[in-house]
C-alpha cells in the first residue's frame, strides 16, 4: 500500500472522501446572526419541548444526524459508522444521539476541534477501505457549556470581553467512498500545546499557539504555498485569538491574512453582544455544514482549510489551578 503520511502530523487521502451532505440545527441566537440563512433548522427557543437544556442538546445532535442522511437520500443502514462528539459530560449528547440511531458508534472528544476531528478519522476510515459512508457530527449548547464549565447563566454574572459564547448548534456531515460534492483531500493531526493559560475565559489565548502550530505544519508537510486555499477557516478562536493566531504566522513569515477568518467571528454579529464571538463544538459545525458547504456547492470558494481548536481543559483541572492545554486538527476541502 503507498504511504499515505506526509512531513511530521499530515496525511492525504489517495482517494479522497466525499461530502455528500450537510444539516445544521442552530439555537435562536444564532439564527439572529449574519449566517442565519445558511442553516437547515433554527430553534424558536433553547429548550425546543424539552425540560433542560441537556435533553435540548441530543436532541438537536439526532435531529442533525438523521437530517444528512435524509438529505443524501441513503438508506439510514448504508452508514457504516457515527463519529460524533460534543463538550458535556462524558459526550452524553452524542451517546445518546447515537443510541437513537442504532448504528455503530465512535465516541470523540477533542473540545471544539472535534468536528475536524471526526472528518480527518472518517476521512481515513473511508480511504482505509473501512467504511463506505461515515457521519460526522459535534453539538453544543450554550446554557449546557456553562452550567458545566463556568457559572449558570440563571445567576447573571458578568463575562470578560475577551469571553466567547458557546454556539447552540449542532452539525452532522456524511462523508462517502463516491458521490458529488467537496472532497476531503488532506488531514493534519495536532498537537496538544499548553502556554500556561488557566483562565478559562481567555479559550482565544490558550488555543492560539496549538492552532499556529497546526496550520504551520500542514502548509510545511503538504508543501502548499500560503495562495493556495480560497478560504483558511479556524473553529473557533474568536476575535482574541484570531489577532493571535494571525501574529504567529506572521512571525513565521506564512501570511494567510488575505484568505483567514474564524467561525466564531463569522456567526454572530457585533450587535448581539458575544464579546469575543462564538466558541463551542458546535460552532464550526454549523458553520461547515451551512455557510462554507453552500459556497463551496456555489463556486464561490472551491479551497478550503478548516483548523479545528480546541481547549482541553475541564471543571476538574481548573478547580485544581491547571492550565489549559489545547490542540488543533486540519482538514482540508476541495470542489474539483
Amino acid at each position: 500500500m503507498k504511504n499515505k503520511k506526509a512531513g511530521n502530523q499530515s496525511v492525504f487521502f489517495q482517494n479522497p472522501p466525499v461530502v455528500i451532505s450537510g444539516y445544521s440545527v442552530v439555537g435562536p441566537k444564532e439564527g439572529q446572526g449574519p449566517l442565519r440563512d445558511s442553516f437547515d433548522v433554527i430553534l424558536k427557543d433553547t429548550y425546543d419541548g424539552e425540560k433542560s437544556w441537556e435533553k435540548t442538546e441530543a436532541k438537536m445532535l439526532e435531529r442533525s444526524m438523521r437530517g444528512a442522511i435524509d438529505k443524501a437520500q441513503v438508506p439510514l443502514e448504508s452508514v457504516d459508522y457515527i463519529l460524533a462528539g460534543d463538550l458535556l459530560n462524558q459526550i452524553i449528547s452524542s451517546n445518546f444521539a447515537a443510541r437513537q440511531l442504532g448504528l455503530p458508534f465512535i465516541g470523540l472528544y477533542g473540545a471544539c476541534s472535534t468536528m475536524a476531528l471526526s472528518l480527518a478519522l472518517g476521512g481515513m476510515l473511508i480511504d482505509g477501505g473501512y467504511a463506505s459512508k461515515v457521519l460526522c457530527s459535534a453539538s453544543s449548547h450554550h446554557d449546557t457549556a456553562e452550567r458545566q464549565y463556568r457559572l449558570p447563566t440563571e445567576q447573571g454574572n458578568q463575562r470578560p470581553m475577551y469571553a466567547q459564547w458557546t454556539v447552540t448548534g449542532a452539525g452532522s456531515i456524511l462523508l462517502a467512498d463516491a458521490g458529488n460534492g467537496p472532497k476531503l483531500t488532506s488531514a493534519t493531526i495536532g498537537r496538544v500545546i499548553d502556554y500556561g493559560e488557566t483562565d478559562t475565559n481567555n479559550m482565544g489565548a490558550a488555543m492560539a499557539p496549538a492552532v499556529a502550530d497546526t496550520i504551520l505544519n500542514h502548509f510545511q508537510d503538504l508543501n502548499r504555498p500560503p495562495d493556495y486555499y480560497d478560504l483558511v477557516l479556524t473553529g473557533d478562536l474568536g476575535v482574541l485569538g484570531l489577532q493571535l493566531v494571525t501574529e504567529l504566522l506572521k512571525r513565521s513569515n506564512l501570511n494567510i491574512r488575505n484568505t483567514f477568518t474564524d467561525c466564531g467571528v463569522m456567526i454572530f454579529d457585533t450587535e448581539q453582544d458575544t464579546h469575543a464571538g462564538g466558541s463551542g463544538c458546535g460552532c464550526s459545525a454549523v458553520v461547515l455544514t451551512g455557510n462554507i458547504l453552500s459556497r463551496m456547492q456555489s463556486g464561490e470558494i472551491k479551497k478550503v482549510l478548516l483548523i479545528g481548536s480546541g481547549s482541553l481543559h475541564s471543571p476538574a483541572s481548573a478547580l485544581q489551578g491547571e492550565s489549559m492545554p489545547a490542540i488543533g486538527h486540519a482538514i482540508s476541502l476541495e470542489m474539483q
